[in-house]
């Protein structure tokens, strides 16, 4: 017998190995197959096993569930579940919700006695991106991997996975530093137009993978937050193109 089942906490390829190879050792599962962009899991067993006991084989940090079927006579019960997942997935989002708001403040507070709109931009991009560099540098193995899993760029040319980290930390310094900010404004308009059109295709196919934007040591969902805070920077780069501000 066949049953799928979703799993969450998959980031990268090694954690699909270790899934795989943690519920082939069970006793009566005869196959597994695990899809990493769908987060499920499809596992053929020799006799019903019940979805705590597969719970226990795996690590801490994956969670397994049957894969809902829709009933119309369950309605009720699915809004319930879908209000709790809401609930989850905005505490998952705090440390990106805080991260913006206290580089914002301190944007702002950079320039309170002699407002510029231009210098709040220039500021608000370069903390931006040192901010969320600094999340990705802390596993740099792992990042290029779970980046791949939406950047449409970094699935073809793995190796930009790897430097773009270091590209983020540039644009960063380069933007603080006030040095070639048109070059920099360019390059943040490719950068996270080219993220931004994965981004989007992952809402638009509905997939449940996490977001890159703070590495990994901060298991973050991919939702519309990340579409927004790329926007912003594009909105922003653009903006000080056209010397709006």
């Amino acid at each position: 017998m066949k049953h799928t089942y979703k799993i969450t906490g998959m980031t990268c390829g090694s954690c699909k190995s270790s899934v795989e190879k943690s519920l082939r050792n069970i006793d009566e599962v005869s196959d597994v197959e695990v899809n990493l962009e769908n987060q499920e899991a499809t596992i053929t067993m020799n006799s019903h096993i019940k979805v705590t006991e597969l719970q226990k084989s795996l690590a801490s940090k994956y969670t397994i569930t049957q894969k809902e079927v829709k009933n119309v006579f369950t309605s009720t019960q699915s809004s319930s579940f879908e209000i709790e997942e809401e609930k989850s997935k905005l505490q998952q989002l705090k440390p990106l919700l805080l991260i913006i708001f206290y580089i914002a403040t301190a944007s702002i507070l950079l320039h309170y006695k002699g407002w510029s709109w231009s210098a709040f931009m220039l500021d608000f991009m370069g903390l931006f991106y040192i901010v969320f560099s600094f999340f990705k540098m802390l596993d740099l193995k792992g990042f290029p991997e779970s980046f791949r899993m939406y950047d449409p760029l970094a699935k073809r040319v793995p190796f930009y996975g790897k430097v773009y980290p270091f590209i983020e930390t540039a644009l960063g310094l380069m933007f603080l530093m006030r040095f070639e900010i048109n070059v920099a404004l360019i390059i943040t308009l490719i950068v996270l137009g080219i993220t931004t059109i994965g981004v989007t295709k992952t809402l638009l196919d509905k997939k449940s993978i996490r977001c890159a934007c703070l590495g990994t040591a901060l298991k973050l969902p991919m939702t519309e937050a990340t579409f927004i805070e790329n926007a912003i920077m594009i909105v922003m780069a653009i903006l000080m193109l056209l010397n709006i501000f």
